[in-house]
């Protein structure tokens, strides 16, 4: 299976090759990241920007992925926003703001959600008030209450 992920934000290109050699420079994704141009959105023309697109497999690569994405989300200054896309359509966008606000726990938790979101296709990730997983401003987050956006097709 594998993820697209794609960032929003000022400087999405520069960020999204960042975060290349972020997930590159991980022994277990080593080879499994991907730098690739975006299908364009339905009815449009032309191309889209580029996305990144990794190859996950049994083994804790999903837990790793996670959690280096989160770290380099931590890093970042400005209001990038990461989603995460299945190949089912699932989906899960996590702003780069709300994660630098976020304590210890509440980031462990993030990455504990976000493993479990590509690893079983539920989709679920986050939904309590002060949830580390986004920020419905920044995102169009879900109409639940929670901060979270995660979707599914």
């Amino acid at each position: 299976m594998s993820v697209a992920v794609e960032l929003a934000g000022p400087g999405a290109a520069d960020e999204l090759r960042s975060l290349h050699e972020w997930l590159s420079a991980e022994d277990e994704l080593r080879g499994r990241v991907r730098l690739v141009q975006a299908p364009p959105p339905p009815g449009a023309l032309g191309t889209a920007g580029e996305m990144l697109t990794v190859v996950l497999a049994p083994g804790g690569v999903t837990a790793v992925l996670a959690s280096t994405a989160v770290a380099w989300m931590r890093h970042r200054t400005g209001a990038v926003v990461c989603k995460l896309t299945k190949p089912d359509g699932t989906s899960v966008e996590v702003s780069a703001q709300r994660v630098r606000g976020s304590d210890v726990a509440e980031v462990r938790e993030l990455v504990g959600e976000l493993a479990r979101m590509l690893d079983d296709g539920s989709g679920a990730v986050g939904g309590g008030p002060g949830d580390p997983a986004g920020d419905d401003s920044a995102t169009g987050g879900d109409d639940s209450g929670g901060p979270a956006a995660a979707s599914g097709r």
